[in-house]
């Protein structure tokens, strides 16, 4: 089984008339493009399923961005029309999903949606967990650490962790996404997103934040602030701070660097 994403950008004016525009230009924008103020959107579709014998391709992409332009008369109500579905984006994911799955058909199928509010703030929809949805933000923070086992030799610890076992220690600027999974409240929220962020400021960017995670955090201790288990102790941390009977605590992934991150979920 192949898996296919196709990430499609668009774009909500302010005018209607001028969400129609027919043809799609090669631009790294949204589709149409945005005139003046407006709404910016990147919708990601996931599929699953064989590639077709003639073309060898799974689905072709164009076909997918046009099936995304389904969702835009509901981006439209959100941006304009509705004042309250605004508020309602935990709903509105789901809604998006069951727009666009029908268009999926014949051994093609249509495994998540997710909509980028912000780079750093999205909502998506699994067919696994339908009709739940899920939220994920990123925050940051920087630390210093370094990887030593004391149960091992000198020797042994610098050939396992090289520079990374510098006496003095090291540092990262760290990235942190946390993502909650559940079913969105009667007015459409999965959690109000100012309060998730204040938890997780309070619970883990302000215990973390430029220490020295191996002397000044209490978690490492006696553990070993790798980035694995740097995700590990921020999940333990946020799971009884973001959890309720409605919504749970989905993962928690850290990236050390861009090309270097871990992603810990229970």
């Amino acid at each position: 089984m192949l898996t296919l994403t196709r990430e499609t950008r668009l774009s909500i004016n302010a005018s209607p008339a001028d969400q129609r525009q027919p043809t799609r230009s090669n631009g790294y924008a949204g589709h149409p493009s945005l005139i003046g103020i407006g709404h910016y959107f990147a919708l990601r579709q996931t599929l699953t399923g064989q590639l077709d014998p003639a073309s060898n391709y799974l689905v072709n992409i164009k076909q997918m961005d046009a099936v995304a332009a389904a969702a835009l008369p509901l981006l439209e109500s959100a941006c304009y029309g509705d004042p309250a579905a605004a508020r309602r984006t935990s709903s509105l994911i789901a809604a998006i999903f069951e727009r666009l799955n029908p268009h999926w058909t014949n051994g093609i199928t249509l495994e998540e949606v997710s909509l980028s509010l912000s780079p750093f703030l999205i909502i998506s929809c699994l067919a696994s967990e339908h009709p739940m949805t899920r939220l994920s933000q990123k925050f940051e923070f920087a630390a210093s650490h370094r990887l030593h086992n004391p149960a091992l030799s000198d020797e042994e610890n610098k050939r396992t962790y090289g520079k990374c076992n510098n006496p003095f220690g090291h540092g990262h600027n760290y990235e942190v996404q946390v993502t909650l999974a559940g079913q969105p409240d009667a007015s459409g929220l999965l959690i109000h997103v100012p309060d998730f962020e204040r938890i997780v400021s309070q619970t883990v960017i302000e215990k973390l934040d430029h220490k020295n995670l191996n002397a000044q955090v209490d978690e490492f201790k006696d553990l070993i602030p790798s980035v694995e288990n740097i995700a590990r102790v921020i999940y333990k941390l946020l799971k009884t701070e973001l959890g309720d009977e409605r919504v749970r605590l989905a993962s928690v992934t850290v990236w050390e660097t861009p090309k270097t991150w871990c992603e810990y979920s229970e």
